[in-house]
């Protein structure tokens, strides 16, 4: 591929992702708002391998770090806030808890024990679940918060909300950075899984998205390898949405896991823009989060298979249609709050799928 046109398709893919510039997380000049104005008010936790920023209301920024860190952000919902949207105040707007997405409040833990017994103590309160978020690749810090608190006050998830954030540079020339900054978090992610292995936690849902995927499953895969694979049967659905992997690498992947006990969720669309413009970078090899054969080929492998071609997105590259189509993160949601196996997926599938048929063709 000529360079000119490598640079460019790294520039359009890029910003299917997140789309703008990392920004301030923890707000100054705040609006007073009612009780009466907010519907949500979540405590999400989060482990992450990048460094801490220099500006203290970005928290974490884009550059990595060799050591895992650990903290909590309280983020509020606005009551006028869409199912599938995350309202984000623009630029010279003050920061309106009663219209926008806010952080009120981020706490930092120096050490693993203490971000432990935090977590133990909200875990215990919201009836032993966990949910791990893993995000995709030009994403930063703050748009990585929003997008978890969006998914579990849309998705009604019970539990506890853990953010795993890789250091993703959250830049459009930066593709290659991320890919290597998620390689080098697997490892930090298999620790943190472990960590919450150890835990209060009965059960830890995962739900990853595109390069995010990537991470998990190496993770898992290590896990496996160490012959830990289920971490100590605490491990419940893996969601792995529009993945950016290899379909010969996951495979690979799969194979060295084994056919798991719980769901292996796949979510993919045929008409997935972003991972389109991956798999031209990767010399044409498809990726899993759009490959059409899936149904028929990795079915074997002890996944399960949603298409979601026929949905809706909120975004132009049909890429996080599993968190800002409504209909979807509510079936999510409704998938992520059963406990027991493989009973209801049949039912969420062929909804999807009902989904499917009933969009109008011009409606992506």
């Amino acid at each position: 591929m000529p360079k000119t046109l490598l640079a460019a398709v790294l520039a359009v893919l890029v910003a299917g992702c997140a789309g703008h510039k990392p920004e301030e997380l923890l707000g100054s000049a705040v609006v007073t708002a009612s009780i009466a104005d907010i519907s949500g008010n979540h405590a999400i936790f989060i482990a992450t391998t990048r460094k801490r920023s220099d500006d203290p209301n970005k928290v974490f920024d884009g550059e990595r770090s060799a050591l895992l860190s650990f903290a909590r952000v309280n983020i509020t919902v606005p009551k006028s806030h869409e199912t599938g949207k995350i309202e984000r105040k623009s630029r010279g707007k003050s920061d309106d808890p009663s219209k926008y997405f806010m952080a009120s409040q981020a706490t930092g833990y120096d050490s693993a024990a203490k971000f432990q017994s935090a977590l133990n103590t909200d875990i215990a309160a919201r009836g032993g679940r966990v949910m791990v978020f893993v995000h995709g690749y030009n994403t930063g810090f703050d748009d990585a918060v929003y997008r978890l608190t969006q998914i579990v006050h849309d998705s009604g998830y019970p539990g506890t909300p853990v953010l795993f954030s890789w250091a993703s540079g959250a830049s459009t020339t930066g593709y290659v950075y991320d890919k290597e900054s998620a390689a080098a978090a697997r490892d930090q992610l298999e620790a943190t899984l472990r960590l919450l292995a150890q835990s209060g936690a009965r059960r830890i849902d995962l739900v990853a998205h595109s390069m995010g995927t990537w991470v998990t499953m190496e993770a898992l895969r290590q896990l496996a390898i160490e012959g830990n694979r289920n971490l100590g049967g605490k491990l419940g659905d893996v969601v792995l949405a529009s993945p950016d992997i290899d379909v010969d690498v996951f495979k690979s992947q799969m194979q060295r896991y084994g056919k798991p006990d719980k769901p292996f969720i796949v979510l993919l669309s045929d008409d997935d823009r972003a991972l389109r413009l991956s798999s031209m970078i990767a010399g044409s090899q498809p990726r899993v989060g759009d490959y059409k054969n899936a149904a028929t080929d990795l079915t074997s492998y002890g996944v399960t298979v949603v298409d979601m071609s026929g949905a809706k997105a909120g975004d132009r590259f049909n890429h996080t249609k599993f968190a800002d189509n409504p209909d979807l993160v509510t079936l999510l949601g409704k998938r992520l709050r059963q406990d027991d196996g493989y009973a209801s997926d049949r039912e969420v599938t062929d909804r999807i799928i009902q989904l499917n048929q009933q969009a109008s063709p011009g409606a992506m």
